[in-house]
């Protein structure tokens, strides 16, 4: 009778840009424990990545830095934040090894000290390095979804998502729409997307810029299904969100307009495929109305990187 393989655990219970920082992080897991069943505390409704990031045996279904219903992992590892939730809601598993950022309000949780100003995907690196882990940031490319675009063009058009998870991150969708308008008269396909919950906003887009309906595929799509039409874009035109770093994973060309948080902390790799946009300021990323250094930037200056891209292949 065959044993059961050893647990490692992982908590990331947060979203879809959130899990794509980890990529690296799960992959160097998956390497120094070739023989462990791999389990991520995450939200079941990114369970159709898993599949893309090739890293992860199971999923289990937690929303923010716990409860994780768990009990007895080999190893426990927090990629969720500095704690100290997240570092007790893992300890409560009682793992064999935890591995976790120190935090002063939890004493014996042996880790390096939480990194400010350090780059999502370098933070979760680093920690594994502190215990002995080899990680590569670089090591973000997703596997090709396998499936066909939903876009009614199938494929090499322009992807305009408005949205964002705060106010604060999101670019007026009439100058998204004007974005979309000049690249539509330019002869470039323009699909408009967005979680279902952002529908309105996608629907409102496309209508200032002239666009039909048909484009409007916000809340029209399953994770695997805009992993496939991102798979297969020209280019990508986004906020500081999780879509951006879908096109950074599938390697489409993308525009990321940064703000209020900068790119050095949260946007895509140095590539001549991504270009954030950044004015330099600063803010809060939860605000409640779209930050002044967002609102810098321009259409004019969106057009002209867009243009670019989408004028010199670099696939």
């Amino acid at each position: 009778m065959a044993l059961e393989r050893p647990v490692l655990l992982v908590l990331r219970g947060l979203g879809l840009g959130d899990l794509l920082t980890g990529v690296p992080a799960l992959r160097a897991l998956r390497r120094a424990h070739p023989d462990h069943r791999i389990v991520l505390a995450t939200p079941a409704h990114l369970a159709g990545l898993l599949p893309l990031i090739d890293a992860v045996d199971e999923l289990l279904d937690v929303s923010g830095p716990g409860p994780v219903p768990f009990s007895t992992p080999d190893v426990a590892v927090n990629l969720h934040g500095s704690g100290p939730q997240s570092i007790m809601a893992l300890r409560r598993t009682r793992p064999g090894r935890l591995l976790t950022h120190a935090h002063s309000a939890v004493p014996g949780a042996d880790g390096p000290p939480w990194p400010a100003n350090v780059h999502q995907v370098r933070r979760w690196c680093a920690l594994l390095e502190w215990y002995g882990i080899a990680a590569d940031p670089d090591d973000l490319r997703l596997r090709d979804p396998g499936r066909e675009s939903p876009s009614p063009y199938g494929g090499a058009e322009v992807v305009v998502h408005p949205g964002a998870a705060s106010e604060a991150r999101r670019w007026p969708p009439d100058r998204f729409a004007r974005v979309a308008a000049e690249l539509s008269r330019l002869g470039h396909r323009v699909v408009i997307t967005g979680t279902p919950a952002e529908g309105a906003l996608a629907r409102q887009t496309a209508a200032l810029a002239g666009l039909p309906d048909a484009c409007v595929l916000a809340g029209r799509t399953d994770l695997p299904g805009l992993a496939a039409l991102v798979a297969r874009a020209a280019l990508v035109i986004c906020g500081d969100t999780g879509m951006s770093h879908l096109a950074t994973g599938l390697g489409t060309p993308s525009v990321v307009l940064c703000g209020p948080v900068s790119p050095a902390l949260w946007g895509p790799p140095p590539s001549p495929r991504h270009v954030a946009l950044w004015t330099g300021r600063s803010g809060d990323p939860h605000g409640d109305r779209p930050d002044p250094g967002l609102l810098d930037i321009d259409v004019p200056e969106v057009l002209d990187v867009a243009r670019g891209l989408l004028e010199v292949s670099v696939r």
